[in-house]
Order: C-alpha cells, then structure tokens, then sequence
C-alpha cells in the first residue's frame, strides 16, 4: 500500500511545485517547500486515510509547512531575496516567448501582493483547475470561503496587473 502512495506523490510533484511557487513566489523557495512537505508526508504516511484524496492531502502539508515558514520568519524579522523573475532566455521562438514570459513574470510579482489565503485560493483554482468542492477540500475551508476568497483574490489582483500597462 505505501509504495502506492508513494509512486502517486511522486506524480504530484509537478502540481505541487506550480503550488509551493505560487505561495513563496521562488522557484527555489516553492522547491524547497515542496521538499520539506514530502519528507514530513512520507514521516506521516500512517496518518494517510486510504479512499481519500492523496493530492488534497499534500496540498493541505504544502500550504501548512509554507504558513509554518511565515510565521518563523515573522518572528525572526527576517526578509527574503526576491526572485529574479525578469530572466528571459532567447529558446528560438522569438518576441512572442519572452513576452509571454514576461507577463507570467509579472502575474507571479503580483499574486506575492495578495494575502496568503488568497493566494493559495488562486493558485489552486486559477493555475492547478481545481473546483471550489476540490479546492475547500484540499484546503481544509468551507466551499464559500473559497469562493470569497477566490473573488478577493481576482479584484485585488486585476488593478495590480494594470498597473504600469
């Protein structure tokens, strides 16, 4: 049974990176973030319900561990480097690539603006497609928090992205 749910989190990986990123804003940070949550879920795998999500349960450590970090770091005063989001590398598709990445770049700068919940709330419905039910789910709230949130999110985030246009 655990080498199932094993080979399952390692599938997750991926989603649970674009998550760790959207929380911490840092491809690093996110990674590490990642890392940490996958040590502590595989130190709990007794603690896994079998016939329940795997994957609302490892976004659910990721966004704990993250919360974790915070407040540490509130408590330390301690501030990070921010993250080179303007790199661009030139792969041979031109203009139309870098601007693409460009403006993603600038949609990451913007969701580390918004607060915490708001952000995970996007990142899971917004990037990973999870529905309101799935994403309530996977965070542990109820379906109208997450569409209260999803709302918030979307107001405070669209001004910011205008910004500077």
């Amino acid at each position: 049974m655990y080498d199932d749910i094993k080979s399952e989190m390692v599938a997750l990986v991926p989603r649970l990176r674009r998550f760790g990123y959207s929380l911490s804003g840092s491809r690093d940070e996110g990674e590490d973030l990642v890392q940490t949550a996958c040590l502590k879920a595989l130190g709990k795998l007794d603690q896994f319900q079998p016939g329940t999500r795997l994957d609302s349960w490892m976004f659910r450590i990721v966004q704990t561990t993250w919360i974790d970090r915070v407040r540490s770091r509130s408590r330390r005063a301690e501030v990070s480097d921010p993250d080179d989001f303007a790199r661009v590398s030139d792969d041979g598709k031109g203009a139309r690539v870098a601007e693409g990445r460009m403006t993603l770049a600038k949609v990451r700068e913007r969701m580390k603006a918004l607060p915490e919940d708001q952000r995970a709330v996007l990142a899971l419905v917004a990037i990973e497609g999870y529905s309101y039910k799935a994403a309530a789910e996977a965070l542990e709230i109820p379906v109208g928090t997450v569409m209260s949130r999803l709302a918030r999110a979307r107001s405070k985030l669209l001004p910011l992205l205008k910004e500077n246009n």
